[in-house]
């Protein structure tokens, strides 16, 4: 059982991670702690995979966001251990689109 204290910890811990945003941006977000939420900023691929190997603790957010990759971790029912893997691989994937929209910009004339 993994709390939000414990998801505001283990985020804090990658490198360059600031209020749950590297490079400014965000990767992570306890927005729907109320509800017994984290919220993590997924590709749509990688959400549906979470969901496929963990569906009692992976849930997409309802909607658009939910469309684009949001993804609800379910904080009671998640062990650190999984709680940081799914942490890591937000703030993997924030860090890799933070490095393409750098490049992109360096390439405009």
């Amino acid at each position: 059982m993994t709390t939000a204290d414990d998801f505001r910890r283990v985020a804090l811990t990658f490198e360059g991670a600031v209020d749950f945003r590297v490079g400014r941006r965000i990767f992570a977000t306890l927005a729907s702690q109320a509800q017994g939420y984290g919220n993590l900023v997924l590709t749509p691929e990688a959400q549906a995979q979470f969901v496929e190997d963990a569906p009692e603790l992976f849930v997409p957010i309802a909607g658009g966001w939910g469309r684009m990759g949001m993804t609800h971790i379910r904080l009671a029912a998640a062990d650190e251990d999984t709680l940081a893997g799914a942490l890591h691989q937000a703030w993997k994937l924030r860090v890799a689109k933070n490095a393409r929209t750098t490049t992109r910009k360096r390439k405009r004339p």
